[in-house]
């Protein structure tokens, strides 16, 4: 293998980790936000302001 295969897979691979990561940050914000919401119960836009 040359060197600018070697490159292009090393870009391709840390490309891939960094959409992996990516998925894996919204997905814990998802969950926080979910978890958020159900700890507080759906009325809680309901209130008086």
């Amino acid at each position: 293998m040359t060197m600018p295969e070697q490159n292009d897979e090393a870009k391709r691979r840390q490309r891939m980790r960094s959409i992996a990561i990516a998925w894996a940050l919204i997905g814990l914000a998802v969950l926080f936000f979910v978890v958020t919401i159900v700890r507080l119960g759906g009325n809680v836009a309901n209130r008086p302001l």
